[in-house]
């Protein structure tokens, strides 16, 4: 059964405020995929904070319309589920990390900063850290540096203490 007008303007106002605040969307093609793989990629998609929904193209593309996306509605085409997410990598890892346990699921494009993405730009943006992933490394390594710092400064005390000891 159809969606009547009102739902599918709800359906283009959902949409449209998750296009509104994304650095990122990325659309695969889902045809053959079973139930339960749907509902575990839905769980790891919402756990990295994606939205990820399968939509008509036609309120896709409704929804993408006047904003930096727009360059994407020529690729939404087939059944496809769209991923969208405010963090510039978090969409791209989500859906390839599942495409290489279930070849079902197909990457068919992408959209970043209003440039169109191939399949393969998105398959290199999902191998590249994300933000979380960039200040856990920054933060070891300033732990790191401070420790080795604190070390320093009390072999320089400790020496410094012998010293007025010695004298």
């Amino acid at each position: 059964m159809g969606l009547n007008l009102q739902e599918k303007q709800a359906v283009v106002a959902e949409v449209g405020a998750q296009v509104a605040q994304a650095q990122t969307i990325v659309l695969a093609e889902y045809r053959g995929i079973e139930v339960g793989d749907i509902t575990r990629l839905r769980a790891s998609a919402r756990k990295s904070g994606v939205y990820f929904h399968v939509l008509k193209n036609t309120l896709a593309r409704r929804a993408v319309q006047g904003t930096p996306f727009e360059a994407l509605a020529e690729k939404m085409v087939g059944p496809l589920v769209y991923s969208i997410s405010a963090d510039p990598v978090a969409a791209a890892k989500v859906v390839h990390e599942f495409a290489k346990t279930n070849d079902k699921l197909v990457i068919k494009a992408g959209a970043m900063a209003g440039s169109v993405m191939s399949a393969d730009e998105v398959k290199v943006l999902a191998a590249i850290p994300s933000r979380n992933e960039l200040i856990a490394r920054l933060m070891a390594t300033m732990n790191a540096t401070t420790s080795k710092f604190v070390r320093t400064l009390a072999a320089i005390r400790d020496k410094n203490e012998g010293a007025t000891a010695a004298a």
